[in-house]
């Protein structure tokens, strides 16, 4: 009797304990990712839908391949991949939820790919509420501020941007109107309370052009890897941007590899416009307007606005960004997570204590 109840005690442990270790080890690996998705004039909660030139994949995940339309918009982390040419472009729509950028995600944003994205909007081009990476793809973001007052207006707003992998950007702000402050990237706290650690440009062996008539990149700090200061000559990061040897806030910025030709894989890369075939790497970049060792043919990467008469270092404010009125989580500034390293720990610990009450069952 006694050997038949141990032995049906066993099993029901061996029971209990797998199907616990099934649920755990089967369950969904709640991975970072965005909740919600504007895209083509229509809102998204869950992925595995496409349309003209998209496809969100996953939460986490959008592939942009000739897409040409309306604004884009996440609430949450995304990496988006880019093949082709791709651009968007501010909605004028009364109800719609993104009405001053051409992409606008509440999160961090990696863009990444082989492809180009141009981005156009009013108040900015791209605005990220967290971190901004772009890694090895081709963006051209631009603000031209019609009908925007009091606020400052840039091609890229974010709260912390690195470009990296051969990456080229062109960003550029203009304005005219009353308090209009343009910018070519301008980098905020957003709220986060991070200070200077969450407001900083890092340009690694890359690529970028900024232009805004009262500063072409408005950040405390950054840092340049395998990367120089062309554009302003003695270009340094001040407390409030760029400036240059004298200390004034430069109003183009002009960053590139400190080597001659692009890294490797590179040179195959076109500008966002026109076509780069037959051109030498240093006239392929987006420099536009600087000296070169040939001819320059890329005249839409000018600045957007002339360089005269900056005197004044750059004074932080924060952007209001008030088609989307969402409050800042109190976090650093973080790169967009492709998965929860939490749950694997905890998976596999849990995985070892179901093993060892296995092997305890079967010693009773």
């Amino acid at each position: 009797m006694f050997a038949a109840e141990s032995y049906i005690s066993r099993h029901y442990i061996a029971i209990v304990a797998m199907a616990c270790l099934c649920v755990l080890l089967g369950g969904p690996s709640y991975a970072a990712g965005a909740e919600s998705l504007i895209i083509a004039g229509a809102t998204y909660y869950e992925p595995g839908v496409s349309g003209p030139g998209w496809a969100w994949t996953d939460a986490d995940h959008l592939e942009l391949n000739g897409y040409a339309g309306e604004a884009i918009g996440a609430e949450g982390d995304l990496v988006l991949t880019l093949a082709g040419q791709n651009s968007v472009t501010e909605s004028h729509a009364p109800d719609a939820d993104i009405t001053l950028c051409g992409m606008e995600v509440w999160g961090s944003l990696t863009l990444r790919g082989t492809g180009a994205l141009t981005a156009t909007g009013s108040q900015c081009g791209i605005h990220v509420s967290q971190a901004l990476v772009v890694d090895g793809c081709t963006v051209d973001a631009r603000a031209d501020g019609a009908d925007i007052t009091d606020e400052a207006v840039a091609g890229v707003i974010a709260s912390d941007m690195a470009v990296r992998g051969g990456g080229r950007v062109v960003a550029a702000g203009a304005g005219s109107g009353a308090g209009v402050r343009a910018y070519g990237v301008y980098l905020q706290d957003a709220g986060l309370g991070a200070g200077a650690a969450g407001c900083r440009l890092s340009v690694e062996a890359s690529w970028l052009d900024a232009a805004g008539t009262d500063g072409g990149v408005a950040c405390p700090g950054g840092s340049l890897v395998s990367a120089r200061f062309v554009t302003p000559t003695g270009g340094a990061f001040g407390a409030g941007g760029v400036v240059d040897a004298a200390g004034v806030v430069a109003p183009h910025v002009v960053i590139e590899p400190d080597v001659a030709t692009p890294p490797a894989g590179e040179t195959d890369r076109g500008e966002v416009t026109g076509d780069s075939a037959g051109k030498s790497p240093t006239d392929a970049n987006p420099a536009a307007g600087e000296p070169t060792t040939g001819p320059t043919v890329n005249p839409a990467l000018k600045p957007a606005a002339a360089t005269t008469k900056i005197t004044t270092t750059v004074t932080k404010t924060t952007v209001a960004k008030v088609p989307k009125p969402k409050a800042a989580t109190a976090a650093t500034a973080a790169l967009p997570k492709t998965g929860d390293s939490n749950w694997v720990v905890a998976s596999v610990a849990l995985f070892l204590l179901g093993t060892a009450l296995l092997a305890a069952a079967y010693r009773c």
